[in-house]
């Protein structure tokens, strides 16, 4: 074992000098240099983590850090040598995923069915909005924090009642309020612009202390809107963090039970009262810390965006992913971030008048035709597929279990 271990660090040291080497000789300055090292530096660490077979047995929330930690460092690499556009795309999809991930745990793993989360998404977007055209100055950090507080408050006013409603009746309420929502924020124009929404006081500029880092914005981390990429995946990194230990923890473990027989619930003595609202705060806190970075990265917000529609998207692309499982949340994101340059694509092919009514339908026949699909081939989402296959590879003719009893780490 100790030989095992001393060769395992061995190769750990060689590759995290050589990634080093490799960040100074492709980058034009030396601080982006340092600054790649760094993130080469923590994805060869947490992946000499991830391939530790004791260690991920005996401490699976530090794999789970170094899970997040890989996968974000990685990302954050990748933004360097992407476009602008690329980088917008991955930085909306990311944004995207953490609503994904919010309802896969309320409808996945607790098993209530929400069409609002579009509207929590909304939440999230305009309470950053209206923060920041009155604190302009206020950190990203706090900014985003307020957002999630805000989403959790209204989640906790929709799940009160929530936890005397089941199956369509509960689909209902929530589909009450996404309607509702675009009027709401119309009626109180004062705060929300009304139809025309509001516009972030200050152009998307990167923070002091990284202008500082970076001598005044001089290097393409800073002079351009590369950091707003990275702040969103760092930020969703995080989310992601927190949802996967949350998965596996004893709140997840009693909202499964909760979703499979409530009488066993009770009788173990979980309170499914608190369990259900606590599912729909979680789930609107994420999906308003997904409103906040969309706001984030377009640098306004209208009511339009945040319509009934969006949340029948919402509810389309994680189940095309995969409900119930964080792998899910992430393939969702990405279906829904690259989904207009399949649109761009198709129009260009075609010839079809981009202000057409059909080309501006179409978002919604790809996303129709791909949930049709995937109910058809997949009925567990493309995540699902995976870990249909590995139950069975694991246990030939036994039952299969529900992706969301896997962890994030095992993703």
């Amino acid at each position: 074992m100790n030989r095992g271990l001393s060769s395992r660090r061995v190769i750990t040291t060689v590759a995290a000098v050589a990634a080093v080497a490799l960040s100074f000789i492709v980058t034009p300055s030396s601080r982006d240099g340092v600054a790649l090292a760094v993130l080469a530096t923590l994805t060869v660490i947490g992946g000499s983590v991830l391939l530790s077979s004791d260690l991920r047995r005996a401490h699976p929330v530090v794999t789970r850090a170094a899970t997040s930690t890989m996968a974000v460092s990685v990302s954050l690499v990748a933004t360097f040598f992407f476009s602008s556009t690329t980088n917008f795309n991955l930085a909306t999809g990311a944004a995207m995923a953490v609503t994904l991930v919010g309802l896969s745990f309320l409808t996945g793993v607790s098993g209530q069915v929400s069409l609002g989360n579009g509207a929590f998404m909304g939440v999230g977007a305009f309470a950053m909005a209206i923060w920041s055209n009155h604190h302009s100055t206020t950190p990203i950090v706090v900014t985003l924090l307020i957002s999630i507080v805000a989403g959790a408050l209204v989640g906790l006013l929709l799940g009160l009642p929530a936890t005397r409603l089941r199956g369509p009746y509960l689909a209902g309420m929530t589909l009450a309020f996404a309607v509702a929502f675009p009027a709401i924020l119309t009626y109180f124009n004062s705060w929300t612009g009304g139809d025309g929404g509001l516009q972030l006081p200050n152009a998307a500029t990167p923070p002091h202390w990284l202008r500082a880092l970076y001598v005044h914005g001089t290097t393409s981390l800073t002079s351009g809107t590369l950091w707003l990429t990275d702040i969103t995946l760092v930020a969703t990194g995080v989310a992601f963090f927190f949802m996967a230990n949350l998965f596996t923890s004893r709140v997840g473990r009693a909202m499964r039970l909760v979703r499979d027989n409530e009488v066993a619930a009770e009788l173990v003595g979980v309170n499914l009262n608190r369990a259900r609202v606590l599912a729909f705060v979680v789930s609107s806190s994420y999906a308003a810390l997904g409103g906040a970075l969309w706001t984030f990265l377009n640098n306004s917000v209208t009511p339009a965006t945040y319509s009934f529609a969006l949340s029948i998207v919402i509810l389309s692309v994680i189940v095309i992913g995969g409900i119930g499982t964080i792998p899910g949340a992430l393939i969702g994101g990405l279906v829904y971030a690259y989904s207009t340059n399949v649109i761009n694509w198709i129009t260009n092919q075609t010839g079809l008048n981009p202000q057409g009514n059909f080309a501006s339908q179409l978002n919604g026949i790809i996303f129709g035709g791909l949930l049709i699909v995937t109910m058809m081939l997949a009925p567990r989402g493309v995540a699902g597929v995976y870990y249909t296959f590995r139950h069975r590879r694991a246990s030939p003719g036994g039952d299969v279990k529900s992706p969301s009893e896997e962890t994030y780490a095992e993703a």
